[in-house]
């Protein structure tokens, strides 16, 4: 416990110290309560958020690469706004547009990550490439896209295999299929659904497992991607002019000059 709680405040990381321990707090306040509820998935998504927490700090004493403080704060808010928030408070199905605004900002994020790490190796000495600026963005895009899938992916075996509902389900009342055409023909009809009934229980539409959902998270992923990728390339087109993207920008601090 002492270790999570751990962290030097020093004057030129003074606020993302502050972030860190006031979030770390929050995090074993949570836990506290609810291993005294005996929530113990809840318990595990705690100490979960607190080892992710890590994962930033370990990148930049063991890899050599420094996190601008802006960039680190966000993926740490992110991380709180995933675990804590969305799934043990259950701001996912208290606020609908939660999950597609968590989504949007990994996409970006995401990007961000991809575009850092071929800027490095773009800049770096002892790599004879010159890629240009669309290359760039363009390997940004596709980490980013690659990251959201994957994520996808682990929702649908998650839910698959322990059967949770990470993949939220949608109510629609209207849907297009061939499948109810009388004729046979490959031709949708429009069905309109005033309820369903589900073990007795009716329902005002038709039940969505998890398609929508997944969609959206794609494209909102998508947007993300797009927006960080479209400002990667106006970066390495102008580099030096504006901050605005340099806070999202990893760089290493491996001396350039070594054999």
């Amino acid at each position: 416990m002492k270790y999570f709680l751990k962290i030097n405040i020093n004057r030129e990381h003074r606020w993302l110290s502050i972030i860190y321990l006031l979030l770390r707090l929050s995090v074993i306040l949570i836990m506290l309560d609810q291993l005294r509820n005996k929530s113990y998935e809840n318990v595990f998504l705690c100490i979960l958020t607190l080892i992710l927490f890590l994962i930033p700090s370990f990148i930049e004493r063991k890899i050599h690469i420094d996190i601008p403080d802006t960039l680190e704060t966000i993926i740490l808010l992110f991380i709180f706004s995933a675990e804590i928030l969305g799934e043990i408070n259950a701001y996912y199905l208290i606020f609908p547009y939660w999950d597609t605004l968590l989504h949007t900002l990994n996409g970006f994020l995401s990007a961000a990550i991809g575009f850092s790490l071929i800027d490095i190796l773009n800049k770096h000495e002892r790599f004879s490439i010159s890629l240009s600026p669309l290359f760039v963005a363009l390997v940004a895009f596709c980490f980013s896209m690659t990251i959201g899938i994957m994520w996808e992916f682990l929702e649908f075996g998650v839910d698959s295999l322990v059967g949770s509902d990470m993949q939220k389900d949608t109510l629609i009342t209207s849907f297009q299929s061939v499948l109810l055409n009388e004729e046979g023909k490959n031709i949708p009809v429009k069905i309109d659904i005033e309820n369903i009934t589900v073990n007795g229980k009716v329902w005002k539409g038709y039940i969505d497992l998890g398609l929508i959902d997944t969609m959206m998270d794609l494209i909102v992923n998508f947007i993300g991607a797009v927006i960080f990728s479209t400002f990667g390339y106006l970066y390495i087109k102008t580099r030096g002019k504006g901050n605005f993207i340099k806070r999202f920008i990893l760089e290493t601090h491996i001396d350039k000059t070594q054999p």
